[in-house]
């Protein structure tokens, strides 16, 4: 019984991130792997060092954000790296919407620098 009740919830994961997606009107869905790294920061606004978070999947983006679910806890502001496991996509972010659920959180995160085509070399 395990095993069915878990499927589900991986089933359900895209489309909490949809419901998100729907405020990013230019959002399209890419599923992109990537490795996710939270800013350690030193006071100044700027990453001193990045805590690797977990790995998870970009669900949709926009050619200025990206949105994800998390496990680990992210908050507005937050400023993350973003890597694609094949090295194409490696920008730093920063959090601008959160939905809190219970076990997870959706994320969308802005570049803070312009990514040209990233969707295309990701």
């Amino acid at each position: 019984m395990p095993n069915q009740a878990s499927a589900p919830a991986r089933a359900l994961e895209p489309d909490t991130v949809r419901r998100l997606a729907q405020f990013f009107p230019e959002a399209t869905p890419v599923r992109i792997p990537i490795r996710l790294s939270r800013a350690n920061g030193n006071g100044d606004g700027r990453a001193a060092s990045w805590v690797p978070l977990q790995e998870t999947v970009i669900e949709f983006g926009t050619p200025h954000e990206v949105l994800f679910l998390v496990r680990q806890p992210l908050e507005f502001a937050d400023i993350v790296l973003v890597e694609s496991k094949d090295g194409s996509l490696r920008a730093e972010a920063s959090v601008v919407a959160v939905q809190y659920h219970p076990d997870r959180a959706v994320v969308a995160a802005r570049f803070l620098k312009y990514v040209p085509n990233w969707i295309v070399k990701s």
